[in-house]
């Protein structure tokens, strides 16, 4: 059987199914005569709770430090709770409750009461015992938990969708691939995918319907297709397709420590995307010459509160510290569209992607804003960083975030802690009418990126993770192009520093374009890195700058994709 889904991570992967479901918990109420065999279930599934937690805060320290693994001591701690053994016993030797309605009775009670108190502190360890005794009340119900960091064989993920926490504890020496039911190819699953280096399809729709745990797939995450139980000639074909895909990926690897120069001598800068620190094995892995886009995102995903001004300090300066003076732009939280946050409580809205999100959301929610600013302005102390405004859509927006940062370095001077003072200030390009503003907003800032996930999408209206328009979305659409080589033009005549940051950055049809725009930074997820620049070498600066006026005189994207198509063969 064969599927086709949308390309999200490329590579070839040849494994066995480990399917990712949710199981939804059904206590019921019946009563027992057996209260001892009641309380030895309990006794069982709490060894087998602990043993997993054990597991998972030594992964968890190994890979991100005694804090993030600290959760995972205060989640044993819970378990080994004597007051709350004894509430489960007490309902099952007095009342003769089961022993998942006991346990799922002294959890509602626990959670209530510390949420009533009102203190955070309590409020957190509310959602630590609901985190602890959901993972008990799965054992006793007999559902089967899968704990990606505790892997210990080759597998091939298939899920609705898959969350950047899943993503964080997966043992990736075991996991060989994504495939999802969810997304598009600028989801943020097909986003960690790639900074993974695992090859991935979205957008599969029911691909968690038709296959089983330990069936074997085949898939190409370059074209999309998918073939399940595939046939001898058919695995043969793909096992042919994994060793020459592997073969071009070790004599890339030849490429390591080499400049991306034109064979006329332009000097392009290759940097690398990351969403968090364990992103920056990929990244040193494949050369990056700088972190063009930090997506903070990540940090405020998957939790139940948010960060505070000391944890973003601490993860900010361990990617600094790490960088070892390479720069990295931070680009503020830019939350919204397919990124929510529950504990915001933001309303439902029609149109997510033209809604509340980015930049606004911080600008009406300014404590959020100055505490995330105040992080980053305190962890610059470790490195070179520039801090990237998303989603500006007018001088007015600028203006106002520009005024808070001032708010925020003059807060720290007034308390005496240190910053650097020589941060850069950036704005994303991913909305026309900041395009066409580009030559106003250049004289306000020190560089531009120009996200093109967005500026797509808005350019061609057309929401980039609508799996029924996905064809729409049109990275050689003429107009696109146009604001691209108007923004560059903006960039260079305001003497401003401008990169192309998104998945138009790594395309090789698309790279001499930017090129002879004037555009001399690319920023990518880090697994096309080196692919980049064996491009960039063949390339001639005077060549791109003359195909630049023809290219914009085309009318359809046809014609733009075969004069680039042409251009590219010439190039080689």
């Amino acid at each position: 059987m064969e599927l086709t889904g949308i390309a999200a991570s490329a590579g070839i992967s040849i494994g066995k199914i480990l399917k990712i479901e949710s199981s939804e918990l059904m206590i019921s109420e019946d009563l027992i005569t057996n209260s001892d065999l009641e309380i030895t279930k309990l006794i069982n599934a709490i060894e087998v709770s602990k043993l997993e937690i054990s597991k998972i805060k030594d992964i968890t320290h190994k890979n991100f430090g005694h804090e993030k693994s600290a959760i995972f001591e205060a989640h044993l701690l819970i378990l080994e709770d004597p007051e709350i053994k004894t509430q489960v016993e007490d309902l099952v030797n007095n009342k003769k409750y089961n022993i998942s309605f006991a346990v799922k009775t002294v959890m509602d009670n626990s959670i209530t009461l510390f949420e009533s108190i009102g203190d955070e502190y309590m409020k957190e360890r509310a959602l630590d015992i609901k985190d602890v005794f959901t993972r008990v009340l799965n054992h006793l119900e007999g559902n089967k938990i899968v704990d990606l960091s505790l892997l210990n064989e080759p597998v091939i993920l298939a899920a609705d969708d898959l969350t950047p926490s899943q993503a964080a504890m997966m043992n990736k020496d075991a996991v060989i691939g994504f495939l999802t039911d969810k997304g598009g190819k600028t989801s943020h699953t097909a986003i960690m995918a790639r900074s993974l280096e695992i090859p991935s399809i979205v957008g599969l729709k029911k691909i968690t319907e038709i296959v089983e745990n330990n069936m074997i797939v085949a898939f190409n995450g370059k074209t999309g297709e998918v073939k399940i139980n595939p046939s001898a000639s058919e695995l043969k074909v793909y096992e042919d397709l994994k060793l020459k895909d592997n073969q071009q990926k070790e004599e890339l690897k030849k490429l390591i420590g080499t400049q991306a120069i034109t064979t006329d001598g332009l000097k392009i800068e290759v940097a690398g995307n990351i969403g968090t620190a364990q992103d920056l094995d990929s990244f040193f892995k494949n050369d990056a010459e700088s972190v063009g886009l930090y997506r903070t995102e990540f940090l405020f995903l998957d939790r139940d509160s948010m960060p505070s001004e000391e944890e973003q300090y601490i993860e900010y300066s361990k990617i600094i510290k790490k960088l070892d003076g390479k720069n990295c732009i931070i680009r503020t939280l830019d939350i919204g569209g397919d990124k929510n946050l529950p504990y915001l409580k933001v309303e439902k809205e029609e149109n997510p992607f033209l809604g509340y999100r980015a930049i606004r959301i911080c600008l009406d929610r300014v404590d959020i804003f100055k505490t995330q600013l105040r992080a980053i302005l305190r962890a610059s102390t470790y490195g070179p960083v520039g801090i990237m405004f998303p989603m500006i859509s007018c001088l007015e927006e600028l203006s106002a975030a520009k005024k808070i940062l001032k708010e925020c370095r003059d807060e720290l001077l007034n308390e005496k802690i240190s910053f650097s003072q020589d941060i850069k200030i950036g704005i994303m390009i991913e909305i026309p009418s900041a395009a066409l503003m580009s030559d106003k907003l250049a004289k306000h800032v020190d560089f531009f990126s120009m996200g093109t996930n967005d500026l797509t999408q808005y350019t061609c209206a057309v929401d980039r993770i609508n799996q029924k328009i996905s064809h729409l979305y049109n990275p050689f659409n003429p107009g696109l192009l146009k604001l691209i080589n108007m923004t560059a033009k903006s960039a260079k005549d305001g003497n401003i520093d401008i990169s192309i940051c998104g998945s138009m950055a790594h395309f090789p049809e698309l790279i001499p374009f930017f090129i002879g725009s004037g555009i001399t930074k690319l920023s990518m997820s880090p697994m096309h890195i080196l692919k980049t620049k064996a491009h960039i070498l063949k390339l001639n600066e005077d060549l791109c700058k003359q195909m630049v006026p023809k290219l914009l005189e085309l009318e359809t994207t046809k014609e733009i994709k075969s004069y680039l198509e042409n251009f590219h063969k010439e190039m080689k």
